[in-house]
């Protein structure tokens, strides 16, 4: 019980340390604003944000528009990380397949989300595939990356014990390679979805009639500045939700690997 006690003090500890910064320029922020040091069309304060935010959520026009922009993200999100995660297995696995894939995956990787963003409308228009696509192609590589870190990464050890308890190839890339990869493969995951909501600004930017990326853009047309301050704001929170939910996961699954360290020490 006093384990339990001393670990929610230390989490309350952490989340008051952590906040004092954000809070910090908060008071700050609010107070130079209200003093009238900084013009409010271009900087609103705090207040006047929270104000619009309240007024959105009323109206039911962030929900509907966040709901928009989840789903885009998740698909592109689904289907990238999807391809990225394969890819990195079988490029992982395989020297031929690596000498064959990765220069030009390599290639196509650091060509940014607005070069190619008008070849996408023009391929796809402005429906959903153009945008879908373009968040996938922002996703495939880290999880490809890291993935293909991750296999080329285990001990070579771990092969040794494998022969030892005589295991299959299958039994080898299910019970050795792929749980030793896991730490990479689920910092893949996280970088994956923070590019997953950069791809989705850029592709609502460029051409959409909904979603946050939208209302950001029909703000700035009319200098609404709290309005794109409510939706930068709302996409912050959302991936730090999301990328929260896979430390989480992380930490349940890779459980095995802190009782391993401990033993170890």
């Amino acid at each position: 019980m006093q384990g339990a006690n001393n670990r929610w003090s230390l989490r309350a500890l952490h989340l008051f340390v952590g906040a004092l910064l954000p809070l910090s320029i908060l008071a700050v922020w609010q107070y130079v604003t209200a003093a009238g040091m900084v013009n409010a069309i271009l900087i609103p304060s705090p207040k006047s944000i929270a104000a619009e935010f309240g007024a959105m959520i009323s109206s039911g026009e962030l929900q509907r528009n966040l709901g928009i922009s989840a789903w885009r993200a998740m698909l592109g999100f689904l289907l990238g990380g999807g391809l990225g995660l394969a890819a990195g297995l079988w490029v992982g696995f395989s020297i031929r397949t690596e000498r064959l894939l990765d220069p030009s995956l390599q290639l196509l990787r650091t060509l940014p989300h607005l070069a190619v963003a008008p070849l996408f409308i023009l391929w796809f228009g402005f429906g959903e595939m153009s945008k879908v696509l373009l968040i996938a192609k922002g996703a495939f590589f880290p999880l490809y990356v890291n993935t293909f870190l991750g296999v080329r990464s285990v001990d070579r050890n771990l092969f040794d014990v494998a022969k030892v308890l005589e295991f299959t190839r299958w039994q080898t890339i299910t019970k050795l390679i792929i749980p030793a990869s896991l730490p990479s493969i689920f910092l893949g995951i996280r970088l994956s979805i923070g590019i997953s909501w950069l791809g989705l600004v850029v592709a609502e930017l460029m051409g959409s009639s909904s979603g946050i990326g939208y209302i950001i853009n029909d703000a700035r047309s009319f200098s609404l500045t709290s309005v794109i301050f409510v939706g930068i704001i709302v996409f912050a929170l959302v991936g730090k939700i999301t990328d929260s939910i896979v430390k989480l996961l992380e930490r349940r699954l890779l459980r095995w690997q802190n009782n391993l360290k401990g033993a170890g020490s």
